[in-house]
């Protein structure tokens, strides 16, 4: 039996308040970070805003900032820079991807508007910057459902890249759209049989949902809405209990805000 001891044991390590320390590099580097709603509870802590996607770079285009720390994916760092083109963008985690922008690579999508000519080309913003060039418009889960509206019933859309959030637009529009097959492995994981599951034990549970899910989850939902709308549904409905169907990550806020609610 052999003990191995150190020649130089190590000086003790002091606890260091992380909080404090990223609050210190913040003044120091003149910084803003912004937290999307699905990050873990102690980033959304110490984030200067939280919000979605599109909601977080415009916040960040109102301060004076010349730095911007994005805790989110990559196409959201980009949509932060289109939008800041003078201020410095990063991302905390390189690898941090995302399943539905990754879904719609940009040569194959681009062949895929070659073959669908004289379409207008309408793209949710969960996309990377190469499919936002190619897109006529770029909509959020919020307004996807208007801006079809918008455009002449004699005009025949792309709607790219998640099928099922351009599956519910064509419900609610009436239109028919032609579909780029990209989807979310997180809104698509949710079961209905789970679901049904729940509610029996909850009855009087609301269901709520991102239009990102697939079909048979939507049919179940009372509400329907994109992760800001749901979290203000909670807020106003008289519900006092939730099934939510999206990120987990929302809940944290979703809790904060009405602490009275499950």
């Amino acid at each position: 039996m052999f003990t191995l001891v150190s020649p130089n044991p190590p000086t003790e390590v002091l606890p260091v308040d992380l909080f404090e320390a990223i609050n210190v590099l913040k003044q120091e580097l003149n910084a803003v970070i912004l937290a999307h709603y699905y990050q873990e509870p102690d980033i959304q802590d110490i984030a200067d805003f939280i919000g979605d996607s599109l909601g977080l770079s415009r916040q960040a285009a109102t301060t004076d900032a010349e730095v911007i720390v994005f805790a989110g994916v990559h196409f959201m760092a980009e949509t932060a820079k289109i939008l800041n083109l003078q201020k410095q963008v990063l991302i905390p985690d390189l690898e941090a991807g995302c399943s539905l922008a990754d879904s719609c690579p940009p040569d194959a999508f681009a062949a895929f508007k070659q073959a669908h000519p004289n379409h207008l080309v309408i793209s949710y913003i969960n996309c990377t910057a190469e499919i936002k060039a190619l897109s006529d418009i770029i909509c959020t889960s919020s307004n996807a459902v208007d801006i079809v509206r918008q455009i002449p019933e004699d005009q025949p859309i792309i709607f790219a890249p998640d099928k099922n959030l351009g599956r519910y637009v064509m419900e609610q529009t009436g239109r028919d759209l032609v579909l780029w097959q990209g989807s979310c492995i997180v809104h698509e994981t949710f079961s209905e049989r789970k679901l049904l599951e729940l509610k029996v034990q909850h009855p009087t549970a609301e269901i709520i949902a991102h239009p990102e899910c697939e079909p048979p989850v939507l049919r179940h939902a009372d509400f329907i809405g994109s992760t800001t709308a749901l979290l203000n549904y909670t807020q106003r409905s008289e519900s006092n209990t939730f099934i939510v169907a999206t990120e987990s990550g929302i809940l944290h806020q979703m809790q904060k805000q009405n602490p009275n609610k499950t």
